[in-house]
């Protein structure tokens, strides 16, 4: 029993004394590191978006921008009012039936 609490006393100051963990350190400052680029580079003075208003702006929807550029712009087919059921497997006979009455 002295055996044990031995082992698991040196086992316990092993963990205490040792100088490991230079791989989490490379990887929190990588981690760091790369929020605050994504930071930089994605609230930087040069990402600014350029907001027309809408008397100055081209065209003033995506259908008009479309048109101009040559594309054809269709309607959507509407939907039906009913929709027919989408297919799925037939139901099963329960696994316990509800008891017949006699």
């Amino acid at each position: 029993m002295a055996k044990n609490l031995q082992m698991a006393k040196n086992l316990s100051e092993d963990r205490l004394s040792r100088s490991g963990g230079a791989p989490l350190k490379v990887a929190i400052a990588v981690a760091v590191l790369g929020v605050l680029s994504m930071l930089v580079v994605d609230h930087g003075p040069w990402s600014k978006p350029k907001v027309e208003h809408p008397v100055v702006a081209n065209y003033s929807n995506t259908g008009e921008a479309a048109r101009a550029a040559g594309a054809q712009v269709i309607p959507t087919e509407p939907r039906l009012e009913v929709e027919p059921d989408p297919p799925v497997p037939k139901p099963v006979h329960p696994v316990n039936p509800a008891p017949q009455p006699p």
